[in-house]
């Protein structure tokens, strides 16, 4: 019999780890499928760590709201058992990784224009959760931050060596930024949700990283010789649950084993 499915609590304080603890561990299956795919073996090494630095994040965000949640859910509950509504990562984070031919997991133009785009954000939020009020958010920043900053580095030298190397490698770094753009903007919209972790002190509202994530961004493409997209009026949605088509059949492989084998251990 299959896995019953678990729903979380509406408690802001909750919704608001949640958002972030799903961007890390969506991106983090993302950057799993490159995988033993990498262009080179230091670049497969190194993609496949981020997706395990990832994971930790969400692991340490995950278990902290399942116990502000209150139903005695645990972190791998809430990562394997929950519906694709009950998910809350922006839209950004579970895009496909591109396309570049058959016997590809993606682009790694696209792959690594995402990365210095959520990169550079988690960079910048996890800064400003060193300071939260609760102190094991405090902690669990304490050390993402260092991860983040340096994922945020090695994705930029990317950037501007793809950028500012051949004519195909920045035609295909523009394209891959050009691509993901109209989705950046769920980075930096808030709500009730934000305005509460504010006024708690949980952590701050996505909207107030903006100006030095666009500072970083600009900086970056100045050097690489690239062209900034143009900004788009489209807010994607996945922060309140609805997501693209892709999350759910990302779900299906990713929940596979816990759905049809409840409880099992190795």
């Amino acid at each position: 019999m299959a896995q019953q499915s678990i729903k979380v609590g509406d408690k802001p304080e909750v919704r608001y780890l949640l958002r972030v603890a799903d961007s890390c561990l969506v991106l983090s299956q993302r950057l799993g499928e490159w995988c033993g795919h990498g262009p080179i073996i230091e670049e497969d090494l190194a993609l496949t760590n981020m997706a395990l630095d990832l994971i930790g994040q969400a692991r340490g965000l995950l278990t902290r709201a399942g116990e502000l949640d209150g139903q005695g859910f645990d972190e791998d509950q809430l990562a394997f058992l929950r519906d694709e509504r009950q998910f809350f990562n922006p839209v950004l984070m579970e895009l496909p990784n591109g396309r570049n031919g058959p016997g590809t997991p993606g682009d790694f133009a696209f792959t690594t224009a995402r990365n210095f785009v959520v990169a550079t954000w988690l960079s910048l939020l996890w800064q400003r959760l060193q300071a939260s009020s609760d102190a094991e958010v405090a902690a669990i920043a304490g050390k993402a931050v260092k991860e983040a900053r340096y994922q945020q580095q090695h994705a930029a030298d990317w950037v501007i060596r793809l950028g500012d190397g051949t004519d195909d490698s920045k035609a295909r770094m523009q394209a891959g930024l050009d691509k993901l753009w109209p989705y950046v903007n769920e980075l930096f919209v808030d709500d009730a949700v934000d305005a509460q972790a504010v006024q708690s002190g949980l952590g701050p509202a996505w909207s107030e990283l903006k100006a030095d994530w666009q500072a970083a961004m600009d900086e970056v493409f100045a050097e690489a010789g690239l062209v900034t997209p143009k900004a788009s009026p489209y807010v994607s949605t996945g922060r309140v649950g609805v997501h693209s088509e892709h999350l759910g059949h990302m779900l299906g492989e990713m929940q596979y084993l816990q759905r049809a084998y409840p409880g099992g251990v190795w």
